[in-house]
């Protein structure tokens, strides 16, 4: 173990682009999980983007963990990195920090054996996190050197916002969704039992054809 200004900023600089990158990559998960495309930017771009900024944060992950626990500056015991309690420097926000990695740890264990575990227990993992974001937010305002500056104040504002608009935006999307399929439905419902049966139908136009074909012969045979 050693204490360096190096490992001090390192563990600044990691936990800054770490809440970045995983802003970034919650709000295209909620895009690509809304089918949100268009021609300029199809739904593969989105979920590219989406993997490559997840590898990106699993890496900042680690280096913010690691050089915590390296440095000496602040007392950080490598298991307090994932259990959350029994921490010895700032417990209880260290505790969202460790709930967060355990999180993000299942959440990528799930997504490297994804073609072994059922889409909905993924789905139903890849749902927390949000809770992971969440916990990170709260660990970086509340730990974090920097966190009452004016440009981390602003960081930090701006990610929350970016999730709270992509939220808002995957809600209204799934209710005008449900709301277009019900109209959809309704519409089919009402229309549907009376179509067989209408003055267009087949079965009518043949019974009516079928009606009318002897009266015809009748009167061609009448002539002759």
């Amino acid at each position: 173990m050693t204490s360096s200004p190096l490992l001090w900023y390192l563990n600044r600089g990691t936990g800054v682009v770490l809440l970045v990158a995983f802003t970034a990559t919650v709000v295209l998960g909620v895009l690509a999980t809304g089918r949100s495309t268009t021609p300029l930017w199809p739904r593969f771009v989105t979920q590219g983007l989406h993997r490559s900024l997840a590898a990106l944060s699993v890496f900042m992950l680690v280096a913010h963990v690691v050089s915590a626990v390296v440095d000496q500056y602040v007392d950080i015991r490598w298991w307090q990195a994932v259990v959350p309690f029994g921490g010895t420097y700032e417990p209880v926000w260290l505790a969202f920090g460790a709930v967060s990695l355990d999180l993000l740890a299942v959440i990528v264990a799930t997504s490297l054996a994804r073609s072994r575990v059922p889409h909905r227990v993924w789905f139903l993992v890849h749902l927390s996190a949000y809770a992971a974001w969440a916990s990170a937010v709260v660990h970086g305002l509340f730990i974090g050197t920097d966190s009452d500056k004016g440009w981390m104040v602003s960081i930090t504002v701006g990610c929350v916002v970016a999730v709270g608009l992509a939220v808002v935006a995957r809600i209204v999307a799934v209710l005008n969704g449900k709301r277009v399929n019900r109209k959809r439905h309704d519409r089919n419902g009402h229309d549907g039992p009376r179509r067989p049966f209408g003055p267009q139908s087949g079965v009518e136009r043949e019974s009516r054809h079928a009606d009318r074909t002897p009266a015809r012969a009748g009167s061609t045979g009448g002539a002759s």
